[in-house]
């Protein structure tokens, strides 16, 4: 059952339910067999096991998400939330984002392993043509014996082994074809719980420790040589990159930056003050963060939040009125900082003045789990909304963060956990085509005259 409230327009996400007529495609997923080695021991496969996949082109862009449950992944229209597959598939599976808008990795047994969420865009010149399909779990499979984090910048894909500390990094937009892409591989010196994400300029961060114990960072060239390093971020976790390409890697201190060539330290304002889940946005120089103050607590559930500017290196630290958890963090397209209390609101955060400017109730009062697997309500941000899910009624929202309006609810089937999601749009680091070739459409003169959809949304 799906509530949507009709009386709203929606300046930025828009439906995918019009459909072009009569254009209709086969597609055929990955014919024969294709394997990439490295001397690292990354391997991307590919087979094709999938059934022919009918394609259809849409008039304009289709978001959808992803989540997971207890037996598999749903995907989700983002527009109508209404479900568009289901997926089954053992295990406690983890999901994120590509960056391709098309793509969703998906953290299992084996590896990153690629989920087709059935939504792309294909540029051309200064429009875009946008497609649908049946989502799929691809045969594509980014080995790694314990597959931790995934970090997306600007049309970039890091992928972290924590058994192994092999960290492989690819375009984006190469994410389904590894077997064609250009992978670079770097092995940390001991593997351990770690992230890395790559910058504009092929600086690569990335975090160095072992099983036991997280102590710093180190910054390599493009060439793989170090450039900056520091060992003054015990228990690092958790990274995000702000305005400038400045990175915030947490601390149990606080945490460090790493912007124009140095690495800064920011301290905490307590002996111990945990910084392990962050958010940031390129519009916005300050980085949300959590922050926890107790070391001794097995569950603190914290009632701050942190605000770390990368300019100063500093960092202020905000009452809320209620605790949180580490899926309540996100960011508005403006640089909002966004966070879902236990109280059942989605408090919106000046990141500049730390001043709480509007709580938008959504769902009901919950408490955090004491196992981190567990469900419990989450948080990401697609395109100017927030969709949150509530496992205690099985329901998923979708709030306006300009306007605090509820504007779409809807019962699940299942019992949410993780959430991501595919923009169906334009992403950073996508080519568009020169021209089309001569036979490929006919145009009418109306017909060329497009609608220039390309817009990236923001991400948690």
């Amino acid at each position: 059952m799906t509530s949507v409230n009709t009386s709203s327009r929606r300046s930025r996400l828009t439906s995918g339910s019009a459909i072009a007529a009569g254009l209709v495609l086969p597609l055929a997923i990955l014919a024969g067999c294709s394997t990439s080695d490295s001397a690292d021991g990354a391997t991307a496969t590919a087979e094709s096991t999938e059934p022919e996949v009918t394609t259809t082109e849409a008039a304009t862009v289709t978001p959808r998400l992803a989540l997971t449950y207890d037996g598999g992944i749903q995907v989700l229209d983002a527009t109508t939330l209404e479900l568009v597959a289901d997926i089954e598939l053992d295990g406690f599976n983890r999901l994120n984002p590509t960056g391709d808008g098309h793509h969703v990795l998906v953290s299992t047994t084996g590896g990153f392993q690629v989920l087709d969420v059935g939504t792309w865009a294909e540029p051309h010149g200064e429009h875009a043509h946008y497609y649908t399909s049946d989502p799929i779990l691809t045969d594509v499979v980014f080995a790694a014996e314990k597959p931790g984090h995934a970090v997306v910048h600007e049309g970039r894909t890091a992928l972290f082994d924590d058994a192994t500390g092999n960290v492989t990094v690819l375009d984006s937009s190469e994410i389904a074809e590894p077997d064609a892409a250009e992978l670079r591989e770097y092995t940390t010196p001991t593997a351990h719980h770690g992230v890395a994400v790559e910058l504009d300029d092929g600086t690569l961060v990335v975090s160095e420790g072992t099983e036991d114990a997280r102590t710093g960072i180190r910054v390599l060239d493009a060439d793989d040589d170090e450039i900056a390093a520091s060992d003054q971020c015990p228990g690092v976790h958790g990274e995000a990159v702000a305005a400038d390409d400045a990175v915030v890697i947490g601390c149990e201190d606080g945490a460090v930056v790493y912007s124009g060539g140095a690495i800064t330290k920011v301290q905490s304002p307590d002996s111990y003050g945990r910084i392990g889940n962050q958010a940031g946005s390129e519009a916005s120089a300050v980085v949300l963060g959590d922050y926890k103050s107790d070391p001794d607590a097995e569950l603190e559930r914290p009632t701050r939040i942190s605000l770390i500017d990368t300019r100063t290196s500093t960092v202020q630290l905000v009452d809320l009125p209620s605790s949180y958890s580490f899926r309540s963090l996100g960011r508005g397209d403006d640089g909002e900082a966004l966070v879902l209390g236990t109280d059942g609101q989605l408090h919106v955060i000046d990141p500049e003045t730390g001043v709480i400017e509007r709580s938008i109730p959504v769902v009901s009062a919950w408490e955090e789990p004491d196992e981190w697997q567990s469900p419990r309500p989450t948080l990401i941000v697609l395109d100017g909304s927030a969709y949150i899910t509530d496992p205690s009624t099985n329901t998923i929202s979708a709030v306006d963060i300009l306007t605090g309006e509820v504007w779409v609810t809807a019962e699940l089937t299942v019992t949410p956990n993780e959430l991501t999601s595919a923009s169906g749009a334009v992403e950073a680091g996508a080519h568009a085509e020169d021209e089309h070739a001569e036979d490929e459409h006919e145009h009418d003169e109306d017909e060329d005259e497009h609608d220039d959809h390309t817009e990236a949304p923001a991400t948690s």
